[in-house]
């Protein structure tokens, strides 16, 4: 190499050999510098693109739910992602909106999230799912809903959903009357419950329809006020009265459940014992209740979004229904509320709070 340098330099620096410089040499030095620095450039730049790729994508998640005890649901989702080997941060990061039970924010959320290009929805209860659907065109979305899909009109039917939604359906509503059987269980002497619903709400108003016949077989007085904002929810338990009711029954409804415990706490200092549908609950205060686990139900809701993150469309998904539930009881809100729980009814719970 050094050979063909001399002759090079020979040649064209020829008659300039006593000069200090020579134009000619020193453009060709200029020009092999730029083109290695042009080169590390480039091997740089190639090393940095593969190192990125060699990371795994961080999939985005958008989270739409009313509040309320439906957060368990969102603990047990990440369970159940990270054991299937997504772990939040790494896999996946979700990005929750609380709608506090207004469909007119789950709305506006959905339709955010779906310009943010999120990768799936998560969306939870019937009015959540409805408004985000009804609010986006091409999103997919994972749900976790209380009351019948394909009668919602949400999917074509449970083995074949045929659109971009799919999940797990869980019992609410449909345990309604077994609940305030339940509850009549716990209280020989009840007489009067009382509960709050939206009559708006489509699922509401038909959960109430059954408490109301259920009522009528077990000869209570089921006394309903109508709700259609947290705030009237905070205004009824502010106007209830001693003596008016008995205990509080839980009706399914969206807003109702995000103010949860208003209610458990309010109920309490009136005394009243109260009846709600999910565990988490009980373990907050409320006498009892009985239904699904929105932990569980979370957990088993994983599958889907690892699916549909992984690529399947939820068109093919099948829509699980879960229908496993389970009666937990507090013992500690029963002693003061001065209640003695029948043994036959503690024997039969799946979880007491001592």
């Amino acid at each position: 190499m050094n050979k063909i340098f001399r002759i090079r330099f020979s040649r064209s620096c020829s008659g300039n050999l006593k000069s200090k410089t020579c134009p000619e040499l020193s453009r060709r030095i200029q020009n092999l510098k730029s083109g290695r620095i042009v080169a590390i450039g480039v091997i740089f730049a190639m090393c940095g693109a593969w190192a990125e790729a060699q990371q795994p994508k961080v999939h985005r998640i958008g989270v739409i739910l009313p509040g309320g005890p439906l957060y368990e649901s969102i603990e047990g989702l990440k369970a159940g992602l990270k054991e299937l080997g997504l772990e939040e941060g790494k896999q996946f990061s979700l990005t929750i909106r609380d709608t506090k039970g207004d469909t007119k924010i789950a709305e506006e959320a959905a339709r955010s999230f779906e310009r943010e290009k999120v990768n799936l929805l998560y969306a939870l209860s019937t009015p959540v799912i409805t408004a985000a659907k009804a609010a986006t065109q091409n999103v997919p979305i994972v749900f976790c809903i209380g009351s019948d899909p394909v009668t919602g009109g949400l999917v074509d039917s449970f083995a074949k959903p045929g659109g971009r939604l799919t999940g797990v359906h869980f019992l609410v509503r449909d345990l309604t009357a077994k609940r305030l059987e339940i509850l009549k269980e716990i209280l020989p002497k009840l007489g009067r419950v009382i509960t709050f619903y939206n009559p708006a709400d489509r699922v509401a108003a038909e959960g109430a329809g059954l408490a109301r016949e259920e009522a009528k077989r077990l000869g209570l007085k089921l006394v309903e006020r109508h709700v259609t904002s947290s705030d009237e929810v905070k205004q009824a338990l502010q106007a209830l009265k001693a003596g008016e009711a008995d205990a509080y029954f839980f009706t399914p409804d969206t807003m109702v459940v995000g103010q949860a415990q208003l209610i458990i706490d309010a109920a309490k200092a009136k005394k009243l014992a109260t009846m709600f549908q999910e565990q988490s609950l009980v373990a907050k205060g409320a006498l009892a209740s009985y239904g699904n686990n929105y932990y569980e139900v979370g957990r088993l809701s994983a599958k889907y979004v690892q699916r549909v993150l992984g690529g399947a469309h939820p068109r093919d998904l099948r829509i699980e229904t879960i229908d496993h539930v389970e009666l937990a009881i507090n013992l500690q809100t029963a002693k003061q509320l001065g209640l003695t729980i029948p043994s036959n009814v503690l024997a039969r719970a799946n979880k007491v709070i001592r």
